[in-house]
């Protein structure tokens, strides 16, 4: 056995088993021993190289599904883009047309501005500087009814529940001024209502007509606010208003109101009281019935009028026309309002109304509350 160890290399003392402790074989070598290891090993690779091949296929698929929701959603955005920069050029022309349109047509008319008709002059809304009821534009209106040659009479369609005194008066005088020349009838026709301001400027008229059901009168002054000092001790908050002089801040909702400064402002809102009831009197005149409500801030219904001398007649401004035309003939004389510049008016209010600071008109109202 010696000899036989000497014959293949090992040495005496190795005790291995040539069989199962051999020298180790690498794959190669082992496939290049064995008739059927090649096959295999291809059919491995062949599975190796599938599957990579179908794992770069599914992420081929999931990039371009990926793109193709990029692409849609890209065009979904372009598409809104579209649709909103036509809309604001839409409303740019159409913005436009109306100002263009204000500018260059004439007032709203039934029958011609060249036959006899009734020139109108819209009173409609709270009357204030900054609304449509203005006295400069009310004033405007009256003045180009009032020179209209074909105009038989110059009307005053009135739908509003009051507002400022101050622009209240100027309509009336106008009134009065233009009824004072004698030329043509100046006739107020009161609709839903006709309280207050508005009431103060149809009784410069030389006729009120108004609807059954309107409501009219409303003769007095008005103001209103509110107390809030003990609720902000409540809150714990301080008011800090600084003055020069001991009555700026009376009517400071936070501040009390003294015994003498309730007289004084009681005496400003009876003051203006007696201004309106003298105008309505000079207006009126003996037309008035002997009737101490009549100036207590009452509001009638138009046959309750009619009864306390407010109104001259019942009827309507269809009524009306057609009792001094035969036919419905009316043109409107109101100017035309710009519509960016109500925009911009009605802008400017919701921005002071939701910063807190104080518009600039008369606290003190010819209006229903």
């Amino acid at each position: 056995m010696t000899d036989d160890r000497n014959e293949r290399g090992e040495s005496p003392g190795d005790t291995r088993d040539p069989w199962t402790q051999g020298p180790e074989v690498n794959r190669n070598e082992a496939r290049a021993g064995r008739p059927g290891s090649e096959s295999e090993a291809m059919m491995a690779d062949e599975d190796a190289e599938a599957l990579r091949e179908r794992q770069r296929l599914e992420q081929t698929a999931m990039m371009g599904r990926w793109i193709d929701g990029v692409l849609v959603e890209q065009r979904r955005s372009r598409r809104w883009k579209l649709f909103f920069r036509f809309l604001f050029a839409a409303l740019i022309v159409a913005s436009l047309s109306v100002t263009f349109y204000g500018l260059l047509a004439g007032p709203a008319a039934v029958g011609g501005a060249d036959s006899p008709h009734l020139g109108v002059v819209e009173v409609s809304g709270v009357i204030e500087a900054e609304g449509t009821a203005s006295a400069e534009r009310i004033n405007a209106g009256l003045r180009r009814a009032w020179e209209a040659e074909a105009s038989e009479a110059v009307v005053l369609h009135i739908n509003s529940p009051g507002g400022s005194p101050v622009q209240s008066q100027r309509i009336f005088d106008e009134v009065m001024r233009l009824r004072g020349e004698g030329d043509k009838p100046i006739i107020a026709v009161i609709e839903d209502i006709g309280a207050s301001g508005a009431y103060y400027i149809a009784a410069g008229a030389d006729e009120i007509i108004a609807a059954p059901a309107s409501l009219v009168g409303s003769i007095g002054v008005i103001y209103s606010g509110f107390g809030f000092r003990e609720a902000i001790e409540e809150l714990g908050v301080e008011r800090r208003v600084y003055t020069a002089g001991d009555n700026k801040a009376f009517l400071d909702p936070f501040s009390d109101v003294t015994p003498e400064q309730r007289e004084f402002w009681q005496s400003v809102l009876d003051s203006t009281h007696d201004q309106f009831i003298a105008a309505v009197r000079e207006g009126r005149g003996e037309r008035l019935a002997d009737d101490e409500t009549l100036f207590s801030g009452l509001v009638w219904s138009g046959e309750q009028a009619l009864e306390l001398g407010l109104v001259d007649s019942l009827g309507s401004l269809d009524t009306l026309a057609r009792e001094r035309l035969s036919e419905r003939r009316l043109h409107d004389y109101t100017p035309r309002l710009d519509p960016f510049k109500r925009l911009s008016r009605q802008f400017g209010r919701v921005a002071m109304e939701w910063l807190g600071l104080p518009r600039a008109e008369s606290p003190v109202r010819y209006q229903l509350p």
